[in-house]
């Protein structure tokens, strides 16, 4: 049996008597500013404990979500109307969709970007559609022309107004015309407009009429729109409540068109002006835009690889005048990938404040053209795409973000002027990863700073008391 005295003979501590001691002013401030410097460097590893480090590193991209990505936008044309806004996405390996709508919403707005109304549905309304055969030989004019100074007066004259808004050089206003007039002379001939007095067929030139063509909001040629008495209102936007025509333009189909607005104004006289409930109408018929701006939303899965994002008007039925064309616009959000929630973005600055700075780079600017760079201008977007992954120090990915760069241009152009965001994905990828730091470690270290500050004014202690007991001594031998 292992006796106490062997035992304390391997005491590391070993006690010194009280009264073998001597306290000091000196070792005492020593301790003072030995337990204040232990407090400071604890606190110090403490936080260095606490705050999360990461590394960064380039890789060639390992993306695991496929082949495709997910471009989200939400962009404001104040001069381009829905009716004609079309969304076209094409690439590098051929991909070339038009007008797509499946997962795009639009929405008129004003000149202050604000929506005036719900979605704007154009539908199938905009596809070739038929011209007949007519021949303008011997052509005989039936519709009446209007202009502004005779337009208001004829459009509250009658309590439906079918109008033909055109111009001279325009391809498809020339294979109208000749039904166009044929029609209005055998609806003359069916409702006189003297007895009669309920329909009138009338046609505006927008060459001659610029400023009457701009207040109605025509974009197209040729726009056949349905004015009916008493609902064409108008505000102090200029806000206008009527129809537009998407039928087939052969006399038949416009005749039948306007004999199905016209007969129901017999049986309901009161309400004549305000709508058309008739199958043929619903088919055809759609509320005109309210403005002349567009708002379009939405999102669409592209490809990885070089392509192109184009907003422009398309239709297979009108013809544009590139030079009266205006795409400037506002882009209101822009961004790729997964949409990532504000509080996950948050939680993500204690590990990487600079994460998230080029998510959407593009958002609320505006690229506006007043004129002063001419017509005929498309403007265009480079957006250069690198994939940013965080990961766990587990080796967990925690968020995965696509930032991006861009480069605003703009162009003249001879063909239809359009709004395009070239997009590019890079073949590498930025990878954050979050470093931990073991509690194992951070003990060390506080037992390292304990240790080492104790020793090392235990050292300046003795240094303190040997000078100054020197000193004493030196002192003493003077006075002998």
């Amino acid at each position: 049996m292992i006796s106490p005295r062997k035992i304390k003979s391997v005491d590391f501590y070993r006690k010194i008597p009280r009264d073998l001691t001597e306290a000091s002013l000196s070792g005492a401030g020593l301790s003072i500013v030995a337990a204040l410097s232990m407090l400071l460097l604890f606190g110090m590893e403490l936080s260095s404990y606490l705050t999360v480090s990461t590394t960064t590193s380039i890789i060639i991209d390992r993306s695991s979500d496929g082949d495709f990505l997910r471009m989200d936008f939400n962009i404001s044309f104040p001069s381009l109307s829905c009716e004609f806004a079309s969304v076209d996405v094409s690439d590098v390996l051929g991909t070339n969709r038009l007008n797509v709508t499946k997962t795009i919403r639009k929405f008129s707005i004003d000149s202050n970007l604000r929506p005036t109304g719900s979605e704007f549905h154009s539908g199938e309304f905009l596809s070739r559609v038929n011209h007949g055969d007519e021949s303008a030989e011997e052509l005989v004019e039936g519709s009446v022309s209007l202009g502004a100074r005779n337009f208001d007066t004829f459009l509250h004259q009658y309590p439906i107004s079918v109008v033909n808004f055109y111009a001279p050089w325009c391809y498809w206003c020339n294979l109208l015309k000749p039904s166009w007039e044929k029609a209005a002379n055998q609806i003359k001939e069916r409702y006189d407009p003297e007895m009669d007095g309920r329909v009138i067929l009338a046609k505006v030139d927008c060459t001659q009429e610029a400023d009457l063509c701009r207040r109605n909001h025509i974009q197209g040629y040729p726009s056949i729109r349905i004015f009916r008495k008493g609902s064409d209102l108008r505000d102090d936007n200029a806000h206008h409540d009527h129809e537009s025509y998407y039928g087939d333009r052969d006399t038949e189909s416009l005749v039948k068109m306007v004999i199905g607005l016209v007969e129901p104004i017999h049986v309901e006289p009161h309400k004549l002006a305000l709508e058309d409930k008739s199958d043929n109408a619903s088919k055809t018929l759609k509320k005109a835009p309210s403005t002349g701006g567009c708002q379009i939303e939405g999102y669409m899965r592209v490809k990885k690889v070089p392509g192109n994002l184009m907003v422009s008007a398309r239709s297979e039925s009108h013809s544009f005048d590139t030079s009266q064309m205006n795409m400037s616009h506002v882009v209101n959000h822009l961004s790729f990938g997964k949409r990532i929630l504000p509080e996950a973005f948050s939680n993500l600055k204690r590990l990487a404040p600079y994460l998230g700075g080029s998510h959407n780079r593009l958002d609320d600017r505006s690229f506006i053209n007043q004129h002063d760079l001419g017509p005929n201008v498309t403007i265009e977007h480079y957006l250069q795409i690198v994939k940013t992954e965080v990961l766990k120090s587990n080796g967990h990915a925690m968020i995965e973000e696509y930032e991006y760069t861009a480069h605003s241009s703009v162009a003249h152009t001879y063909y239809l002027p359009v709004a395009k965001f070239h997009f590019e994905l890079s073949a590498m990828q930025v990878l954050i990863t979050e470093n931990s730091k073991s509690f194992s470690h951070f003990i060390t270290n506080v037992c390292a700073i304990i240790g080492g500050v104790f020793t090392v004014a235990g050292i300046l202690d003795s240094i303190l008391h040997q000078t100054m007991t020197l000193m004493k001594k030196i002192e003493l031998g003077k006075n002998f």
